[in-house]
């Protein structure tokens, strides 16, 4: 046992034998100063007991003093040498210089007989002077100031609310940063939990990542993470509180982990609000603005998800009336249509209403409210994100980070910059010599790294091609298996041979897009490393930008593909343009494209949201559950609470990093390409009530406690929000004007029909140009000759008569005018209305200006009496002792006056 350690008797009396000279003079003060202190103490000491101490302990052996982080090693001379047991050793030495204690359990004590535990307790005086050092804001009185109005419905949201004492759990404070010489001012009722446990993990954390371990040539080396890196300790971690499946017995605290998993990582809570301001306390800051953001999403996406729906309605009940649809399913008129070939010499002529059933799924998306919900979005995600900015100030003065600056551990340098640089330069602020990585040794690893990055782009590129390349080559094969098995004459109807190429080059495409996807993030990772990034921030900001771009045209490539690019270049028969002059380039249905852009964003929306939540749900459950089935070899022994953390998985540096990657590229489905799928605000509300539930559930049961860290806003992840939805009124102009039909309809409705009762009939027969099948060349003929002489293709072109036969007609350029007209106007209004609605919402509530300038005043004010009172005190003080020493002066002269 370490030197002055409590040593615990059989019956575990409170004699003087049993304790220390310290501990002695601990309660000698504390009677003497507080005793209600030296009772909760007392209490404690009694009633704990070391032969039953329980698996939930996060205690010393002693049960008073507090485990606060948690270090693990396997000593193994043979495989490791000495030089990791001299780092250990030196390091741990170096801890308790900083005045840290430790107290190491055995590798005979743990589960498994080879692992070593050392335990870690920030004593009183470590926490107030590190309190100080990181400006940690603490309690000094309790607020006055009366909460926010009451919502009106919150009688209706009753349901959908946490007990007070859930969400609440403790007072609004005033506070002020803590300063050790003026503890007094601070509301300290009991040092041991005056601090809470994220505040303890993180000072800490502080230390360990700048405590040395020695000097390795030449280079003073320091940090936990180095030496983590090096395997000198095989985890560092703060303890969870307790199970999450049953709250903690005393003396140990409140439960918190238990609280949260009750009232928080439950699925069948998924309807209720989240406890953020213990998800706060429990976590931090860091963790808890990702989920406030998470949630307020949600939120937004639900107001989204109605229009959406309504949107979606419209079109089913309007299907029936749909002339479009109507004259394609008309055995008279679409029946009657004969269309030209969709591929080369294997394809026959068909008819029109073999389409009628797509036609009518297309009228579902492509309607007159596919402009309005366009529209609509893009004023939505204006009012998200300028209602997002309200929240994170808001969020700023509840969580006291008005003033608060960046991290100093995300500013610290990283401990492989330093182990490669080989220079070091003067701080032109610190005046300290610090490493420096020279410009040209730098852009080697740029120029890899550039490289490397456009190399993938380029193959996300190419296997999208190849996806191009298969859904041409097969649709061939597809139509003529299609036509000549009979079997297949029941689904006919629904699966065509369009449909089915499109479902299942979407599903390929699916499958690429993971794969890639997971080759991707490890390569990313090795290449940032690799530019030796000088701070953990610098470190993420690379990445991030790395995992966004490749992930934003890895996820969306092909969805842009159909959108903007399929059956536009196709030519016309008997001149169509080919792909690598082999491939002819693929026609938009003659109901047009949207129905297939749907169906691509569906699949690959759908599909990635359901993966990443199995994927988050399954991976850590297996891994955990192989990591205790291989380690549980000394099973009567105590399965301490430490171990049951330490088998636990990582939720490592970018555990959110991965989180808000997901949520940005779910936001993309949801305004980049809304106009093609009213429903996608629905799915991914969906996706989003499951995927906190699931978070919740990780956080609590299945990861190691996460270091707390703080953070302000959600970081650059929010300007990337901003330039998608900038994008986002561009794309859906575009998809509205060039892959959806309603211009053209419109086109002809005003400027083409001739009947006056129903203006849209005529439209399919006046969509649709006429070729004449003796100006086909050999190359795209039908092998199979038949006896007609025309047949007709989706364009706006001359008829074979006409002397500038298969030149695009006047409707051709009146319909592109209308088309390029309407995304001018469409992108004016909007950007108009979000010009608007950001300079009438203001970044911050007047409400949140009030309540911040409230707060300052009363902190200066009682900060202020607190100096005053004190001072008023020392002068009383000095003045009594003048006035006594005036008076043994006087006696003395009284004295000598009377023996002379």
């Amino acid at each position: 046992m370490a030197p002055g350690l409590l040593n615990p008797g059989a019956g575990m009396e409170l004699s003087p034998k049993s304790l220390s000279s310290r501990e002695t003079s601990f309660l000698i003060r504390e009677q003497t100063g507080n005793a209600k202190r030296y009772n909760l103490f007392l209490k404690r000491r009694l009633m704990f007991k070391r032969s039953l101490q329980s698996k939930d302990s996060i205690f010393f052996r002693d049960g008073i003093r507090q485990i606060d982080f948690v270090l693990s090693y396997v000593d193994d001379v043979r495989r490791e040498g000495d030089i990791k047991v001299d780092r250990r050793r030196e390091f741990e030495i170096n801890l308790r210089k900083t005045g840290l204690e430790l107290e190491t359990e055995d590798k005979r004590d743990s589960e498994d007989g080879k692992t070593y535990f050392v335990k870690i307790h920030a004593p009183w005086e470590v926490l107030v002077t590190y309190a100080e050092v990181l400006g940690i804001k603490m309690p000094i009185k309790e607020s006055d100031i009366p909460p926010p109005n009451r919502n009106p419905f919150s009688c209706v949201l009753g349901p959908l609310k946490l007990e007070k004492n859930v969400t609440n759990p403790y007072p609004e404070y005033f506070t002020a940063q803590f300063t050790r010489h003026r503890q007094e001012l601070f509301l300290i009722e009991d040092e041991s939990t005056f601090f809470p446990s994220s505040a303890r993990n993180r000072i800490v954390y502080y230390i360990l990542s700048r405590c040395p371990f020695g000097t390795e040539e030449g280079k003073k080396r320091f940090g936990i993470e180095r030496l983590l890196n090096s395997n000198t300790y095989s985890s560092a971690y703060p303890l969870h509180d307790g199970q999450y499946w049953k709250p903690s017995e005393p003396p140990s605290p409140v439960n918190e982990r238990y609280v949260l998993h009750k009232n928080w990582a439950r699925f069948s809570y998924f309807y209720k609000e989240q406890p953020l301001n213990l998800i706060r306390k429990y976590y931090g800051e860091k963790i808890g603005i990702y989920f406030v953001f998470l949630g307020y999403y949600t939120e937004m996406l639900s107001y989204a998800a109605v229009v959406g729906l309504a949107c979606f309605i419209y079109g089913l009940l309007s299907m029936e009336g749909d002339s479009s649809s109507h004259e394609i399913c008309d055995p008279e008129i679409g029946g009657q249509i004969i269309m030209c070939p969709l591929c080369d010499q294997l394809c026959d002529y068909w008819r029109l209403n073999t389409t009628c059933l797509a036609s009518k799924f297309s009228h579902l998306f492509d309607n007159e409210s596919t402009v309005f919900f366009a529209i609509f979005m893009g004023i939505w995600v204006t009012l998200f994100l300028e209602f997002w900015k309200q929240q994170q100030v808001k969020l700023e003065y509840e969580w006291d980070m008005v003033d608060f600056e960046e991290e100093q551990q995300q500013l610290q340098l990283r401990p492989e910059f330093e182990a490669m640089c080989k220079h070091r330069k003067l701080n032109a602020v610190t005046k300290e010599m610090e490493p420096y990585m020279p410009l040209y040794s730098r852009i080697p690893w740029y120029l890899l790294s550039g490289a490397t990055v456009t190399l993938w782009m380029s193959l996300v590129l190419a296997c999208m091609i190849a996806v191009i390349v298969y859904r041409l080559s097969v649709y061939a094969t597809f139509a003529t298996f299609m036509e000549s098995e009979a079997t297949l004459e029941p689904v006919r109807s629904i699966l065509t041979p369009q449909l089915t190429t499109s479902l299942t080059g979407s599903c390929l495409n699916f499958i690429v897009i993971l794969m890639l996807n997971f080759l991707y993030e490890k390569i990313s990772a090795w290449i940032t490393k690799m530019e030796l990034p000088r701070t953990h921030q610098e470190y993420e900001s690379s990445l991030t930008l790395k995992m966004f771009l490749f992930q934003f045209v890895n996820y969306y490539s092909s969805i842009f593909y159909v959108a903007f690019f399929k059956g536009k270049l196709v030519g016309y028969p008997g001149k169509y343009t080919y792909m690598f002059q082999i491939w002819r380039s693929e026609e938009c249905d003659p109901a047009g494209c949207l129905i297939e852009l749907t169906t691509q964003l569906t699949i690959i929306m759908f599909g990635k949201q359901l993966f990443g939540n199995i994927k988050e749900a399954i991976y850590p459950l297996v891994l955990n559950w192989w990591r205790r089935r291989k380690t549980r070899t000394n099973s009567e022994k105590l399965y301490s609470r430490w171990e049951q953390d330490h088998d636990l998985e990582s939720f490592g540096n970018l555990g959110l990093f991965y989180e808000y990657l997901e949520t940005v590229i779910q936001f993309g489905f949801v305004t980049l390409f809304v106009a093609s799928f009213p429903l996608a605000p629905l799915l991914a509300l969906l996706n989003n009530i499951i995927e906190i539930r699931v978070d919740a559930w990780k956080l609590t049961t299945q990861y190691r406690r996460p270091v707390a860290a703080k953070a302000h806003s959600i970081g650059v992840w929010q300007d990337i929000l901003y330039g998608m939805a900038v994008l986002s009124v561009a794309t859906n102009a575009f998809i509205v004007a060039f892959t959806s039909d309603i211009i053209p309809r419109l086109v002809y409705f005003y400027a083409y029909s001739t009947n006056a009762t129903d203006p849209l009939r005529g439209y399919i027969n006046n969509s649709l140009s006429v070729f004449l099948i003796a100006d086909f060349t050999n190359r795209t003929a039908p092998t199979e000759k038949r006896d007609i002489l025309t047949c007709r293709y989706r364009d706006y072109r001359y008829p074979p008569e006409h002397e500038l036969k298969y030149s695009p007609n006047m409707q051709f350029w009146h319909v592109l005018a209308a088309k390029m007209t309407f995304i001018i106007v469409m992108e004016h209004v909007v950007f108009l209305v979000k010009f608007l609605l950001a300079w009438m919402i203001p970044d911050v509530p007047k409400e949140v200006i009030e309540r911040i300038k409230r707060e300052k005043l009363m902190t200066i004010k009682i900060i202020h009496d607190f100096e005053l009172n004190k001072l008023k005190e020392n002068l009383r003080l000095n003045s009594d002792l003048l006035a006594k020493e005036v008076m043994i002066q006087e006696n003395k002269v009284q004295l000598v006056k009377s023996t002379m």
